[in-house]
């Protein structure tokens, strides 16, 4: 299959796992399992438990395990102009489409003139729980649609900065000021009919873009906010108001543009789910999307699989021989460019020129793919010169710019440290994949048993035949084997169905938790 980005969909009773390709290279994968729905996007309408004027903060009930966090400047009304709002931030995938949180500045008011104990208030999650932490939420809803994001809660007008031309950033500014009824006709004190009672966004697949679509856009939207305004006056806090679309239709909704040559899709419900979701707004993008009818794997077929397990490894090797170490701290993540077995032809800068551009590229590819957070700190091999220095550093930024996260990067020091900081609103992929490892006391880390439970499944049911008579004999470490008698159940009977077989289960404890033997019996 030629070049090209594609994006993959695949999807089984347990996950659904998306990946998005770039020449045909792994550059970001997206799982939701169903029993783990992520939570950023939901609506709910919440109760505030407890406010912090010391911390400028309060804690709110939202019906999850820990309550969720807001700050005061996801409290505050904005009021900064239009174009001086960040739509990089605060969007449920980073796609760089919502309007910003401001940060709390000077004169701000006290989060305690602002909240009380007990108040009911609608919420949006903008960042995902994590083991210690309870989710980080906002008042100023977004609602994406698929040009268009509808800020309910604010007045303000923009266009996502990945549309860069100037002339269609004014034509696409015009078009919102008419759709909401701020436009050259309403200056003039002609009669308009405001559609927008919120402000909007336009997203980057806006771009080329014209009223019709957009109208259609804004009247879906504007009916999902009235719906969830009508669940929130019938229902008490905590409640969800309103769930996301599941991840597949998220990601059409999200990623899917012309920039993409295809979208494989292994699943059938799926494949009409996706075509249905996209034929009224996009339908130009339908011929794109393909059920995949092979009888190998989707993910084997393009090397998915192996791509994810070497993304799970610190160590990644270079084309050239030269490596990458990549080391995730508490408080950072640390990325160390060694020349390995790569010495070069010409001399010794020349070497580390090369090493550190061919190094600069596969850092940007793992940082997407692991989606990796908060600071990063790149350790690059010292140039002594400047010029070669700026070509690293431009390489850099250039490869950081195909990155949907919103990202911020400083000059290589003269140390050669070079600083990131990128932005992420869910679990990275060692968080999502991998649980911390009881043979070294959480040193390390090994699959998640609901990985390894899913992998078996994969093993099981990619027999060559199906057993007329007897029986499989299955065996497993302890802690497997009561998950797959426990909560991963279904994963064990849909295997019997489909192999008209009984699958015996033995717990060994000598086992890794990793390692399972299957054998006739």
């Amino acid at each position: 299959m030629s070049n090209g980005n594609k994006m993959l969909v695949e999807s089984d009773p347990h996950q659904t796992r998306v990946a998005v390709l770039e020449d045909d290279r792994l550059t970001e994968i997206f799982v939701e399992r169903n029993r783990h729905r992520g939570l950023v996007g939901n609506v709910y309408k919440g109760r505030v438990t407890r406010v912090l004027p010391g911390m400028q903060a309060a804690f709110v009930d939202i019906g999850l395990e820990r309550d969720a966090f807001l700050y005061v400047s996801d409290v505050v009304e904005n009021t900064e102009p239009a174009e001086d709002l960040d739509p990089d931030e605060g969007d449920a995938d980073g796609d760089g489409e919502a309007v910003a949180s401001l940060s709390a500045q000077e004169g701000e008011p006290s989060i305690a003139d602002l909240l009380k104990g007990g108040q009911e208030i609608i919420v949006q999650v903008v960042k995902d729980s994590l083991p210690n932490k309870g989710a980080r939420i906002t008042t100023h809803v977004t609602l994406p649609g698929r040009y268009l994001v509808l800020l309910p809660t604010v007045r303000h007008l923009g266009v996502s900065r990945r549309i860069e031309g100037e002339e269609e950033r004014l034509r696409l500014l015009a078009l919102l000021e008419e759709l909401s009824g701020q436009g050259p006709a309403a200056a003039a004190g002609a009669a308009t009919v405001p559609r927008a009672s919120g402000g909007l966004i336009v997203r980057t697949v806006g771009e080329g873009k014209g009223s019709e679509e957009f109208s259609s856009d804004l009247d879906y939207l504007e009916g999902l906010w009235a719906r969830i305004r009508r669940r929130a006056a019938k229902v008490g806090a905590p409640a969800l108001l309103h769930r996301d679309l599941d991840l597949a239709l998220r990601m059409v909704r999200d990623l899917m543009s012309s920039d993409f040559s295809v979208l494989l899709v292994d699943g059938e419900d799926t494949y009409q789910r996706i075509v249905e979701f996209l034929d009224p707004v996009q339908p130009g993008l339908v011929g794109r999307v393909k059920l995949y009818r092979q009888d190998a794997n989707l993910f084997d077929q393009f090397g998915i699989e192996e791509q994810i397990e070497a993304a799970l490894k610190s160590k990644v090797w270079l084309k050239s021989g030269g490596y990458i170490v990549i080391n995730p701290t508490e408080a950072l993540v640390a990325i160390d460019v060694n020349t390995g077995r790569f010495v070069g032809r010409i001399n010794l800068e020349d070497t580390v020129l090369k090493t550190n551009l061919e190094a600069v590229r596969e850092i940007v590819r793992q940082i997407r793919l692991r989606d990796l957070g908060g600071i990063i700190v790149i350790d690059l091999i010292d140039m002594i010169e400047q010029e070669h220095k700026d070509e690293v550093f431009g390489l850099l930024e250039k490869e950081l710019g195909r990155d949907r996260a919103k990202t911020k990067v400083l000059s290589i020091s003269e140390f050669g440290l070079v600083e990131i900081t990128r932005k992420r609103s869910r679990s990275n992929l060692e968080r999502l994949l991998t649980q911390p490892c009881p043979y070294c006391s959480g040193r390390g880390r090994i699959k998640a048993v609901s990985t390894i439970c899913l992998n078996l499944r994969k093993e099981l049911l990619g027999r060559a035949r199906p057993l007329a008579d007897g029986e499989l004999l299955l065996r497993v470490h302890p802690e497997v084997a009561g998950a797959l008698q426990r909560e991963e159940r279904e994963i064990l009977d849909e295997v019997e169905r489909t192999l008209g077989t009984r699958i015996v289960l033995q717990a060994d404890p000598e086992f890794h938790h990793e390692r399972f033997d299957i054998s006739e019996v």
